[in-house]
């Protein structure tokens, strides 16, 4: 329980520490912002691939994945047809306060639930090894995550201390999760393949979803794509060097 709460503390504040660099530039590129995105979804597409479903196989089977990727799928397609949510521009042009900063923090916030649960159903599962390494790959994607929050609020004319706190609820989210997927499971220890199948399918609807298109959007698609498969690398890498 402690290591859990450390872990998911830390990579639930890796949102704050990359909102940070953000708070000192006045605009990032394009090329850039996509790059970064790409990087993201790559992270996330490895550690849904090589951890979290592996893992949920070695639990229980190809049915119980199944139903656990397809519950996640539609699960963030529910939230994204109920709440109101709004992709971030992909122009920097300063624009007055609107309504826009807060759908783009629920929806980001709704991002970090599947993120929060996977962290949570990885140290409640028998794999002891699985809890850290998930949470760190959550956290390592949570730092361009925050560095993107961040830049969008400031786009926003949002003000820098109002961004942080922002930024930080947003972590906030992510770590109650946490806590609600460890608890979840530790109590009825079946349902764990299940919850990590389903944290795998809501973060492959993200990437699919949400990051890969916005990474392709202003026309960067080949420096996009390399970027996607760096941090698909990185994040394998990371996996081999933690074993």
């Amino acid at each position: 329980m402690d290591e859990m709460a450390l872990s998911g503390t830390i990579a639930s504040l890796c949102t704050v520490l990359g909102a940070i660099p953000a708070l000192l530039l006045q605009h990032v590129s394009h090329r850039g912002r996509d790059s970064l995105l790409a990087y993201t979804a790559g992270i996330m597409v490895a550690a849904s691939t090589y951890s979290l479903i592996p893992s949920a196989l070695k639990l229980s089977n190809m049915l119980v994945l199944t139903v656990g990727i397809l519950g996640g799928t539609l699960a963030l397609t529910l939230m994204e047809k109920w709440i109101p949510h709004t992709e971030p521009k992909h122009s920097f042009k300063r624009e007055a306060v609107n309504g826009k900063s807060l759908f783009f923090l629920i929806a980001m916030g709704l991002h970090n639930l599947p993120e929060g649960l996977s962290v949570g159903v990885s140290f409640a599962s028998e794999h002891q090894d699985l809890g850290p390494l998930v949470s760190f790959a959550i956290g390592l994607q949570n730092v361009p995550e925050g560095f993107l929050i961040a830049l969008f609020l400031i786009s926003q004319q949002v003000g820098k201390l109002r961004t942080m706190v922002y930024s930080a609820g947003t972590s906030l989210i992510e770590l109650g999760a946490c806590f609600a997927g460890y608890h979840f499971t530790s109590r009825i220890h079946n349902i764990v393949p299940y919850g990590l199948a389903f944290a795998a399918g809501a973060m492959l609807f993200v990437v699919y979803k949400e990051l890969i298109p916005e990474s392709h959007g202003d026309g960067h698609e080949r420096p996009a794509t390399f970027a996607f498969i760096v941090g698909l690398l990185t994040m394998i890498g990371l996996t081999h060097w933690l074993r």
